[in-house]
């Protein structure tokens, strides 16, 4: 339900943005379904509006989804016994199914206060349906959202101004929850101080890709001496 909520909410202000900057409803389900990448989608629609290059389009996007690798490498084992569902949970794993389903007990595991405390007991095969199902619910939730924002976009006559506005907010969130598990202070205040040096010196094409990399040198630079 929590999934089905914000996904609902964040998903019907994509539809809006994606018609708004002058692109047919349908493409929020066609990104929805093959895309699925949330912040990555609403990024997206901005790149492509903006005219960037295909090549500067993945850069950013392998950028602002890299906490996926993360995710990845801890959800190795459960994946890798999750038979002809594999490849699915490997496309679908969202931060909110990662959220679910890494809360989930391990076989002969220990077992945490929550839901599902009797899948530990279940075979692969019914742990495999299981993630998967949880996985193809969020993505419906999050195609169900898009496709009714864009809709609406599209046969409601109502000012649309401002909506871009949920791009940075999303960001915002997400900078929040990053700030709040990272607890270093220092990393966010250099992404920041670069990001707006980048903007005011550099081409606008290519003042985000040399700022996230100017700020990942000065990190590694500092941790580097840090650790000496």
């Amino acid at each position: 339900m929590p999934v089905l909520l914000g996904y609902l909410a964040i998903g019907i202000a994509f539809g809006l943005l994606l018609v708004d900057a002058g692109y047919p409803w349908w493409l929020s389900l066609v990104m929805s379904l093959i895309m699925y990448a949330g912040a990555g989608q609403y990024l997206a629609v901005g790149l492509f509006a903006a005219g960037t290059t295909l090549v500067e389009a993945v850069l950013v996007q392998l950028v602002v989804n890299a906490r996926h690798i993360a995710y990845g490498f801890s959800m190795l084992t459960r994946f890798n016994a999750a038979g002809v569902f594999k490849y699915y949970l490997i496309f679908a794993l969202t931060d909110e199914t990662f959220a679910l389903l890494s809360s989930l007990p391990e076989p002969q595991g220990p077992r945490p206060q929550g839901i599902a405390l009797d899948l530990a007991d279940h075979t692969p095969d019914e742990r495999s349906r299981f993630m998967f199902l949880v996985a193809v619910l969020d993505q419906s939730y999050w195609v169900m959202g898009s496709v009714i924002g864009a809709v609406a976009g599209s046969l409601l006559p109502f000012s649309m101004q401002g909506i871009g506005f949920a791009l940075t907010a999303l960001f915002v969130v997400l900078m929040i929850e990053q700030v709040l598990r990272v607890r270093q202070a220092r990393i966010f205040l250099i992404a920041a101080g670069v990001a707006v040096l980048a903007v005011f010196t550099l081409p606008s094409r290519i003042s985000l890709l040399a700022a996230m990399a100017l700020s990942l040198a000065i990190v590694q630079l500092l941790q580097k001496r840090k650790a000496r």
